[in-house]
């Protein structure tokens, strides 16, 4: 997996400065925020994968960012660890009954923070609530989401996948394709800040599969501002060379060489006007269908 993204909301500089530093030499990916307003706005550009949460902060407390957290669609399965000064045994129960996964206290043990850290990620990575490299929601919470959504009206359901994905692997590598995984995670996520709704959602299926829950009235702009913005900007994965000759060179299963196309999205939607959709299971079907049927547009323009 590619680095895990740690945020820290921390006021004192030395504690934060000391955390970045410490996690970012044991392979984390961290940015700090010390305030609870610009946590809340990074985590909504950038999921992190866990967050440590210091409950007096200089404008709203850990307990409104972590109320905040929960109660959005999609940040509510992120990993939260508060560290505080305080003590109190009303302290913790508040953060737990907020939803916290664990709590820690200033002077705290930075090797035990690092376990805490360690095991909060992996016991969200093994229940299936996120994949660990785009960090988004996965398997069961996936599920949870659709189930919700079959109940409510005026929904829409996109089956995201990333076409020629596999021959981009075999010739770049898998570093470089973890790479993808993750720009489109963002993407997606700035994307749907701009033509979608606030109570969207995106998750991974896995591999390079990727799901988005959305409303009918905002499908179609959301769907074609993916599609277009993810051919101009995934050229940046590319050598200069194969963007300027709009393919890449690969082996098939034989050892022939074949050119396949720079990479693409096929997305399908599914919306419950088209048809009645009795269970989940429908939706994903159909839309993978219609996401089949989605043919790739005309190779990205040279230069």
């Amino acid at each position: 997996m590619g680095k895990a993204r740690l945020m820290v909301v921390e006021d004192d500089l030395d504690i934060s400065n000391m955390l970045k530093i410490y996690f970012g030499s044991l392979g984390y990916d961290v940015d700090v925020a010390s305030r609870g307003s610009d946590a809340l706005e990074k985590t909504r550009q950038v999921l992190p994968h866990l967050i440590v949460l210091d409950i007096m902060l200089p404008d709203i407390d850990g307990y409104e960012v972590c109320r905040t957290l929960r109660t959005h669609t999609r940040t509510s399965h992120i990993p939260v660890i508060f560290l505080t000064q305080k003590d109190e045994r009303s302290d913790r129960l508040q953060g737990l009954e907020l939803g916290a996964d664990d709590y820690i206290t200033k002077p705290f043990d930075i090797e035990e923070l690092k376990l805490r850290v360690q095991g909060a990620i992996r016991r969200s990575e093994r229940e299936s609530l996120t994949d660990p490299r785009s960090g988004l929601p996965a398997g069961r919470l996936i599920e949870e989401q659709l189930r919700r959504m079959i109940r409510e009206s005026g929904w829409a359901y996109l089956d995201v996948r990333i076409n020629h994905f596999d021959s981009f692997k075999d010739v770049y590598g898998f570093v470089a394709a973890d790479d993808v995984l993750r720009f489109t995670a963002m993407l997606m996520g700035e994307v749907v800040d701009e033509a979608g709704t606030p109570n969207d959602f995106i998750g991974h299926a896995g591999g390079d599969n990727f799901i988005v829950t959305t409303s009918e009235k905002a499908c179609l702009a959301l769907r074609e501002r993916l599609k277009s913005r993810f051919v101009a900007e995934v050229q940046t994965h590319y050598n200069f060379m194969d963007r300027q000759q709009g393919y890449i060179v690969t082996a098939n299963a034989e050892g022939q060489l074949e050119k396949a196309p720079l990479m693409s999205l096929a997305v399908g939607l599914v919306t419950p006007s088209q048809q009645p959709f009795a269970d989940i299971r429908e939706i994903t079907e159909a839309a993978a269908e219609a996401r089949r049927q989605d043919t790739p547009g005309s190779a990205p323009a040279k230069g």
